[in-house]
């Protein structure tokens, strides 16, 4: 799924634009503990969370994910906006709570990087 066509489903707002809205998304996954982002969500994951401190970016950077979505209409200060403006980290704001968004994604197709899933690159 194309970054443009989350984007959509989700009514997002664009907080850091993506370098290519066309790139595709493997997969997503959703979080509210750094310590879960960084155990479970693979490369390449779209990223839904409420977090809205300097960690989740750096966290989405150190693993390479395909960008950030923050969730119930969260705003991140100036400094994460920053940061991931620094790292060219794509990164969305929706109203939608994360159960919702993470249904709407599902129901379009895309799928998780959670739990028993052998490798986020064979989602299409």
């Amino acid at each position: 799924m194309k970054l443009i066509d989350i984007m959509q489903l989700l009514d997002a707002e664009m907080l850091v634009a993506p370098q290519d809205a066309s790139v595709s998304v493997l997969a997503a996954g959703a979080a509210d503990l750094v310590s879960d982002i960084l155990a479970f969500v693979k490369e390449k994951t779209l990223l839904l969370t409420g977090l809205t401190n300097p960690q989740v970016v750096r966290a989405a950077d150190l693993l390479d994910l395909a960008g950030i979505v923050f969730v119930r209409g969260k705003t991140p200060n100036r400094e994460v906006i920053e940061m991931a403006q620094r790292r060219q980290l794509p990164t969305f704001r929706t109203q939608l709570n994360m159960y919702e968004a993470c249904g709407i994604l599902y129901q379009a197709g895309l799928r998780g990087s959670w739990g028993d899933q052998d490798d986020a690159n064979d989602i299409h």
